[in-house]
């Protein structure tokens, strides 16, 4: 980005946008006509001055290197169309030589100083910790993580006794309690500080308006976090790696302890899912030279989306750090260049786990596997995590196929398939366009529902197409 010809595709930039409104509102702004000012750095700043319904312009500017945005406008929308059209019409507009749109230039007075005050804020938070207190920190630090065990262990208790009542009253009984069954329950969770019991509860009395076949579901979500209590009262007795994994379940804050890895991280797939309080948005990335794949959590307040964004096919020169567990969650460290599209490389490196030979040219994603060896990566990764929703593989030459009112991906030799998990995800359309009846590459996340596809490859050396 900050390299000359080096720019997002618009694709990129409208996958930034929180939703169609603003992805079409920003597209009408993408031209030249109401901008007026705009210009580009080599640090990888954009700004311009956007006309509106007011007498004065709106001061827009964007740092791609988060990205990050500013805008004068009332909009509560993050990023705004007038973030979306500027890009746009950065991404659109060539080399940035003689009579560019947007030219090299020193930004304005405005925008360089929001884009100071940002580097400022990025520079404190990479700063080392001088460690001043840090004697009198770490043990009140500890007292604190006592007493929060003891109200989780008291909440835990108690859930295993109104999990004992359910099941000795009968599921029926929860079918005519309802939701309050979930809420009243949840709320106890939420006072014994176990967020992640909360919301497990939460799910658990919603089930039973779930439809057909929910006793089934039910005892089995019952049966999860009856596992999930038992650990918490013996994680003294579990492995280092499963105790983590059970106080993230549970809800109990950490921090990113793994050494950090420096790599040129390839966007695979990015999505928001949200509830009444909170957005969260999940990025998986691919290290071209570890072959390591990683997903990034960043949050957002309801009705906001998160500040984080990555479109998919983008690359970043970046430090990861692993949060402990064995999952794949890591946090984002230091950016050594900002976010620029993938190249094709003549090489590849294999993914975790992944068959010998399954390593696409390019080395921008994944080597591939069957949907046997999906659904085995699965149940493996089971043993690590009993409560793990799914587990990200990626799809070679497969078919996506109509079965009833929903789609399987077919291996293309027939050998398997896999249910995809139905979803109201406007982009799911593509998936089947892309192929045209023939083998596709395909990354998403397998589970005991089936797959959820997230982004598709037509060919070896084809672009990424999202699906979310």
């Amino acid at each position: 980005m900050t390299q000359q010809g080096v720019r997002w595709t618009a694709d990129q930039v409208l996958a930034l946008a929180p939703d169609a409104a603003s992805r079409n509102a920003g597209s009408k702004l993408g031209a030249a006509g109401p901008w007026s000012e705009a210009g580009s750095s080599k640090e990888g700043a954009v700004w311009g001055l956007c006309k509106g319904s007011g007498s004065k312009p709106y001061q827009t500017v964007v740092d791609t290197a988060g990205p990050a945005y500013q805008c004068s406008c009332p909009s509560r929308k993050f990023p705004c169309k007038h973030a979306l059209g500027l890009l746009l019409l950065w991404a659109g507009d060539g080399d940035g030589g003689g009579g560019s749109a947007m030219p090299e230039a020193e930004a304005p007075e405005w925008a360089e100083q929001w884009l100071a005050g940002r580097r400022k804020r990025e520079q404190a938070k990479a700063a080392p910790d001088k460690g001043e207190g840090r004697p009198a920190d770490e043990e009140a630090a500890r007292r604190r993580a006592e007493r929060r065990a003891e109200r989780v262990t008291a909440g835990v208790t108690e859930l295993e006794q109104r999990l004992a009542d359910l099941l000795r009253g009968g599921l029926a009984s929860a079918e005519q309690t309802g939701h309050g069954l979930g809420e009243e329950t949840a709320r106890r969770m939420v006072d014994a500080q176990a967020p992640g019991l909360a919301s497990r509860v939460q799910e658990l009395g919603m089930i039973p308006a779930s439809g057909p076949g929910w006793p089934v579901r039910m005892l089995e979500e019952c049966a999860l976090l009856h596992l999930l209590d038992q650990a918490w009262l013996r994680r003294e007795q579990l492995p280092p790696g499963l105790a983590a994994t059970v106080r993230s379940r549970i809800g109990l804050p950490s921090s990113a302890e793994g050494p950090a890895l420096r790599d040129r991280w390839v966007v695979l797939a990015q999505y928001d899912t949200a509830d009444a309080r909170l957005t969260t948005r999940r990025i998986w990335l691919y290290g071209q030279e570890s072959g390591r794949t990683a997903l990034l959590l960043s949050y957002g307040a309801a009705g906001r989306a998160p500040e984080l964004a990555l479109p998919v096919g983008l690359a970043l020169d970046a430090e990861l750090s692993a949060y402990p567990g064995g999952g794949h969650r890591h946090a984002l460290g230091e950016r050594f260049a900002p976010a620029a599209p993938a190249e094709v490389r003549p090489d590849g490196a294999p993914a975790d786990g992944a068959p010998a030979g399954g390593v696409p040219a390019g080395g921008v994603r994944p080597g591939g596997m069957t949907t046997h060896e999906a659904a085995a990566a699965y149940g493996t990764a089971l043993r690590e995590d009993p409560w793990a929703e799914s587990w990200p593989v990626t799809l070679r030459d497969v078919i996506p196929t109509p079965v009833g009112d929903g789609m399987q991906l077919a291996d293309a030799d027939g050998a398997g398939a896999l249910p995809v998990v139905p979803v109201s995800r406007p982009g799911l359309w593509r998936l089947a366009a892309v192929s045209g009846g023939g083998g596709v590459t395909v990354f998403g996340e397998c589970g005991h529902r089936g797959f959820t596809p997230l982004t598709v490859w037509a060919d070896e050396a084809g672009g990424a197409v999202s699906l979310c």
